[in-house]
């Protein structure tokens, strides 16, 4: 089971590192789009987006159903979620270290001396 999870997060981790499949997560997140679509904003040839799509489809981000001659394109978020927990550790993590760093930092403060008061002047 670990280590599905972490081949699973091994191909969204390599999915994501390439701004063009970010790119088309991003219009995807948006409604479904044929390869032809996904492809346009690029300048790529429908092969090139194909690979990209592929890619997203190994990781489980995109799921592509063929309708016709048109190949439509469809935004899986399950695999981000698994993500998004991976990532808490460490947010958790940081955030401890953080407010430990905080509370060392306060406790070596030095404590600003007292202003002097003065003997009740009268205006």
């Amino acid at each position: 089971m670990v280590e599905l999870l972490a081949t699973r997060l091994d191909n969204t981790f390599h999915a994501l590192a390439d701004p063009t499949r970010r790119a088309m997560l991003r219009s995807l997140s948006v409604q479904e789009r044929s390869v032809g679509e996904l492809a346009a904003p690029f300048e790529m040839s429908l092969a090139a987006a194909s690979k990209h799509i592929k890619v997203l489809e190994k990781a489980g981000l995109v799921r592509r159903e063929v309708k016709g001659r048109v190949h439509v394109c469809r935004l899986e978020a399950k695999p981000l979620s698994d993500v998004r927990e991976w990532l808490r550790f460490y947010e958790r993590f940081w955030g401890e270290r953080v407010d430990a760093l905080e509370a060392l930092l306060r406790a070596d403060a030095p404590t600003p001396p007292a202003a002097p008061r003065g003997k009740g002047r009268s205006r």
